[in-house]
């Protein structure tokens, strides 16, 4: 195996062929992989930051607080990578980050952050209802995606109360949530 210092030259460099390679190299070295690129989490260079999650994500069990650190990274490229690795590695800690990226302003992250939720399954469906209500339109927006993937009947209540709402997206996506649970039936009441 090469040498870890050479791997991190070749994850910087400009060959992305050999960056790739270099990526899966460390990632298998474990905790020594993921101490190699902690450096590049704090570097200016975008492309270093993106590297250093790419490489965490190849990881069988990468450090989560790493991740989380990456979900607020300046950059929505390397925010990207952070849920979708985060997605692909669910951990119930990242729970209340994930709902905050729910309100990213870049719509990738956004919807990587929906996916990783729904990784997590009904541990994050009691925080998606409670951040609800302070969330800002386009984070409900998300929330009601997640919750509609999520198909957990603690979530009715909130779909039911959505669709009473002008949002057209609000709507749609609270009408989905509540189809998949099976209660996409009309009640009308008799005169």
């Amino acid at each position: 195996m090469r040498r870890i210092n050479d791997l991190v030259a070749d994850l910087t460099g400009q060959d992305e062929s050999a960056a790739e390679a270099a990526a899966h190299e460390l990632a298998k070295l474990g905790k020594a992989g993921s101490e190699a690129v902690l450096g590049l989490l704090g570097s200016e260079h975008t492309e270093h930051r993106w590297w250093a999650v790419r490489t965490m994500a190849a990881m069988a069990n990468p450090p989560t607080d790493h991740l989380l650190r990456a979900l607020v990274d300046p950059e929505a490229e390397v925010r990207a990578a952070a849920a979708l690795a985060l997605a692909a590695h669910p951990d119930e800690s990242a729970a209340a980050p994930l709902a905050r990226a729910l309100e990213d302003e870049d719509n990738v992250v956004a919807v990587l952050a929906v996916s990783a939720l729904t990784k997590l399954g009904g541990a994050a469906v009691p925080m998606l209802i409670e951040a609800f209500d302070s969330a800002t339109p386009r984070g409900k927006i998300q929330i009601m995606r997640a919750l509609a993937e999520l198909r957990d009947p603690r979530s009715i209540k909130l779909m039911m109360t959505a669709q009473e709402t002008h949002s057209a997206a609000l709507h749609y996506w609270a009408q989905a949530g509540l189809e998949r649970l099976g209660l996409d039936m009309v009640y009308m009441r008799p005169d």
